[in-house]
């Protein structure tokens, strides 16, 4: 039994950095692939787009992904554009997405910086 316990004490936080460490691919994977989305939207539409729905709307995404950190789709952290220098000076939309989760990675930088 105690042979069991000591092998559990070790595994156990293995295995809870592992999953930290899945998580934080598909939130790399998530702003990459949104990111991606509003440049193009931008430069279809010559303006950016108004929100994460429009994404969506017009084709760009199938569904708006889950910030995995938090687990909603709806806690994305929308950054928008300085009138001055938006695509559309008309309509400033979002510039940029980041991670509303307040917790930091396992290398010490918070999500919400990504």
């Amino acid at each position: 039994m105690a042979i069991m316990l000591t092998l559990l004490s070790v595994a156990i936080p293995f295995y809870q950095k592992s999953i930290q460490r899945a998580k934080e691919t598909v939130l790399h994977s998530n702003l990459t692939a949104i990111r991606s989305m509003i440049d193009e939207y931008a430069y279809d539409k010559q303006k950016a787009p108004q929100s994460l729905r429009d994404l969506v709307t017009d084709g760009y995404l199938r569904e708006v992904p889950k910030d995995p950190i938090t687990g909603s789709s709806e806690t994305w952290k929308i950054i928008q554009e300085d009138a001055g220098q938006a695509v559309s000076t008309a309509e400033p939309g979002i510039y940029d997405i980041r991670s509303g989760s307040s917790a930091k990675s396992l290398e010490g930088t918070p999500y919400s910086e990504w």
